[in-house]
């Protein structure tokens, strides 16, 4: 259970033939959406080489402020 017979193996052999061989439109669709993943990953990259500040601003942080306390309101009651 669970191996590739003689029958399985050909069944795949056509099912990657139908897809990446030949000059086909499923082929040609396929070298597209190849093209375009590699166009996302080079913007992706570029994206990364153009997020440096400028020269002459700082960078600027977030300061961590202490959460205020909030007293209870003289409306609630508590049960229990």
């Amino acid at each position: 259970m669970g191996g590739l017979s003689l029958p399985h193996l050909l069944l795949l052999g056509v099912v990657v033939l139908i897809l990446f061989g030949g000059k086909g439109k499923i082929s040609e669709i396929m070298g597209d959406v190849a093209k375009g993943i590699k166009s996302f990953k080079k913007g992706l990259s570029d994206d990364d080489a153009k997020a440096p500040t400028p020269p002459g601003e700082p960078a600027r942080t977030i300061e961590l402020q202490a959460p205020t306390s909030v007293e209870p309101s003289r409306d609630q009651h508590k049960v229990g």
